[in-house]
């Protein structure tokens, strides 16, 4: 069903053009960074967004613009875990795993999982209960388990927004998500 679900949802999301990802996305942009908790958080996870995900890139760059600490993941495939560092600029990423930007080697300054403020999560779908579903690789619930008092945002298109995600035991909701349209504040 999950399998099924994410080759559907993917799908869609792949054939969105470029202006309709960045136009979508500069919606979601401005509702985030008017919101209380990003407003008033210093350390902030981001992830960097690739395959016409909602667009960060330019997130991330007038976050770095506006003195917020911003930490980005890295992709540790053996044990399947992110790894976390603090960006100082744009410049210092290159593809890594899975075709994903990450930090080069020289300038990886890696935090602890407590130092976040707020997690900025990707999916490929949500439901209005603030479950999850990923790429299916576990990453970043892991790191949603281990972060449980920090609070977690998914960015998504309004299509991405289904009535029912299923969960295993294993699965991390957030706290909120993000839409072109409106911010869905989770019950858990």
């Amino acid at each position: 069903m999950k399998d099924e679900l994410r080759k559907l949802i993917k799908k869609k999301r792949n054939n969105l053009s470029k202006n309709y990802v960045f136009k979508k996305s500069l919606q979601i942009k401005k509702l985030l960074f008017n919101l209380d908790e990003f407003k008033q958080a210093n350390t902030i996870l981001f992830y960097i967004s690739y395959d016409n995900e909602v667009f960060t890139h330019d997130m991330i760059k007038e976050a770095l613009k506006n003195e917020k600490h911003v930490i980005v993941p890295i992709s540790n495939k053996e044990s399947r875990t992110l790894i976390l560092s603090k960006l100082e600029s744009w410049d210092d990423l290159k593809l890594g795993a899975y075709n994903i930007l990450e930090p080069i080697k020289e300038k990886i300054k890696e935090i602890s999982y407590d130092q976040l403020d707020l997690i900025i999560t990707p999916g490929v779908a949500f439901d209005i209960k603030g479950r999850r579903l990923g790429h299916g690789k576990g990453y970043y619930d892991s790191l949603l388990k281990q972060t449980i008092k920090t609070v977690s945002i998914g960015l998504a298109f309004e299509f991405q927004i289904i009535d029912h995600i299923p969960v295993e035991k294993h699965d991390i909701s957030v706290d909120k998500i993000i839409t072109e349209k409106r911010i869905i504040n989770c019950s858990k």
